[in-house]
């Protein structure tokens, strides 16, 4: 297999109302089957899924938890309006999303956009991968597959790396149960999440500073059979198990 990646440059600083997927699609060769991803904040600005910190009005809980993590308030009250469930409070808030995605502070960001505002993650991101597809759809013809990525960090292990949060055209899970390894050997339990691994790859293109690209096209990727249950349900997930029993 032969993967031929290529950053989408050129692109102005997205602002709400931008048709982000006809502008990606100006920039850039489109083909069937290639993979699209998009970082998250800029899906989310293009669609003014963005708020100003001095329109929040913080809450005694958001108060309280910005005493001990040195925070201001009313951004902690913008997480935890973006939150459905909260999972730590403290060093820092750890929370799951609309969607199942758990990630510190609900993924709300306040880098690459102009003082004073912060970011949220979409709503709903499998309907923006999807979205995304059918606008590429319409606008080339092109039949793709669509991540949208967020950065996120990892239990046991220092650093950042990008996730996918949404996805359309392909399965989040390459599912190998069944098959045999080298030796023969019937495989019980390797299910690779194929989406994640695009996705951190497309982060490292991506950069997490000034690098100006929001989105990158990966060509070549063989398909792959699998499935779409990439997060763990909360009476299985002992991670979780353990944070909410303290």
């Amino acid at each position: 297999m032969t993967i031929i990646i290529e950053p989408v440059t050129g692109l102005p600083l997205i602002r709400e109302g931008d048709d982000l997927p006809a502008m990606i699609a100006e920039r850039i060769s489109i083909r069937d089957s290639d993979i699209l991803c998009i970082a998250s904040s800029v899906y989310s600005k293009s669609k003014g899924y963005t708020r100003r910190l001095n329109d929040i009005i913080p809450t005694e809980r958001a108060i309280r938890i910005g005493k001990k993590t040195g925070e201001d308030p009313r951004f902690l009250q913008g997480v935890l309006d973006a939150s459905t469930d909260i999972l730590l409070e403290y060093p820092f808030i750890l929370s799951e999303v609309a969607g199942g995605h758990i990630g510190v502070r609900a993924g709300v960001d306040q880098s690459n956009i102009d003082d004073g505002m912060i970011i949220l993650l979409p709503p709903d991101s499998m309907k923006a991968a999807e979205e995304v597809r059918g606008r590429i759809k319409a606008f080339n013809g092109s039949d793709i597959g669509v991540i949208i990525t967020d950065t996120v960090g990892r239990a046991f292990r220092r650093g950042q790396t990008g996730n996918a949060i949404g996805w359309s055209g392909m399965s989040a899970i390459r599912d190998f149960r069944g098959d045999t390894d080298l030796f023969g050997h019937v495989l019980k339990i390797t299910e690779e999440a194929v989406v994640d691994e695009i996705a951190g790859f497309a982060n490292f293109i991506m950069g997490e500073s000034n690098n100006g690209v929001p989105a990158v096209i990966f060509r070549g990727c063989e398909k792959w059979k699998g499935h779409d249950d990439l997060y763990y349900h909360a009476d299985e997930d002992i991670i979780r198990k353990s944070l909410c029993s303290r």
